[in-house]
Parts: C-alpha cells; structure tokens; sequence
C-alpha cells in the first residue's frame, strides 16, 4: 500500500501504476442487495434458475454499476490518503464495461495516476483503472474516475 501524506507525495506518483487491490469475490447476495438498493432486479442478475436456462452466461451477473461501486472500496487497499478534510468522488471521465462479471467470480482493482491538478487547494486526481476478473483476459471494466482531495492545511 502507498501513503500519501501531502501534494507533493501525490505529484510524485503521476504517471505510475499505484497498485492493484485483493481479490473481491462477487456473491449473489450482494448482487441482490445491490438490485434492492437500486431497484433494479432484471432476472440476469437476481434469478439464478432462469439464468440457467435463458441467459448467454448461464448464471446470473454483476450490474456493470455494482461493479463499478466496488471502485472506492478496492481503491482504500491501494493507496492511504492522509491529512485529509474531505475526500469527493468527482466523476467519470470515460468508463468502457468491456465484459460482465459472473456470480462468483473474483474482480480486483489495477490503478494508475493519470493526472493530477491543485485547484486552489482541491487536488483533482484522474485515476486511469481497469477491474480485472480472475481468470478472464478482458476485464470487466475500464476507464479514468476522478476524486477530489482536500488536504488540511
């Protein structure tokens, strides 16, 4: 894990791969209760018995968006962020969902600093990732997120 205790440290890593988290295993209960959370419950993702039968996957899969939350979760096991007021998800620069991620399977996060901008005071990080699937040779996703960083003065 790398620490970063100011902008400078930060600066330091621009261009270079940070890191790469664990493995997350994907269950069927947290896809079931990320459909509950965002209402949404298309049978490919919460019907294991239909999946069987009707889906081109055979099984049920991750929303491509559960995956996508996965994002802060696996980025807190890369990289520590010290000295902080506030720490903001800013957006989605471009994002490719290059394959689904099946019931089970195991996805980690790969991350790079793409870029980095002090705006003020606000440290604008464009993070380039990519959520790889054990054992898959596409990933499930890829794109650059952006965060915002507030450092105490």
């Amino acid at each position: 894990m790398i620490v970063i205790n100011n902008f400078n440290e930060f600066e330091a890593q621009i261009g270079k791969e940070l890191g790469v988290s664990s493995w997350h295993q994907i269950t069927q209960e947290q896809i079931n209760k990320f459909a509950d959370a965002t209402l949404d419950h298309q049978w490919i993702h919460t019907d294991p018995e239909k999946a069987k039968t009707d889906s081109p996957f055979k099984t049920t899969i991750a929303h491509g968006f559960l995956t996508l939350s996965l994002i802060p979760y696996l980025w807190k096991e890369i990289v520590e962020i010290r000295n902080l007021k506030m720490e903001i998800n800013y957006g989605i620069e471009s994002l490719r969902f290059a394959q689904p991620a099946l019931v089970d399977s195991e996805v980690r996060l790969k991350v790079k600093l793409a870029g980095l901008l002090n705006l003020r005071g606000v440290i604008k990080a464009t993070m380039a990732i990519e959520l790889e699937i054990k054992d898959q040779k596409k990933p499930a996703f890829t794109g650059e997120v952006v965060f915002l960083y507030h450092f105490i003065s």
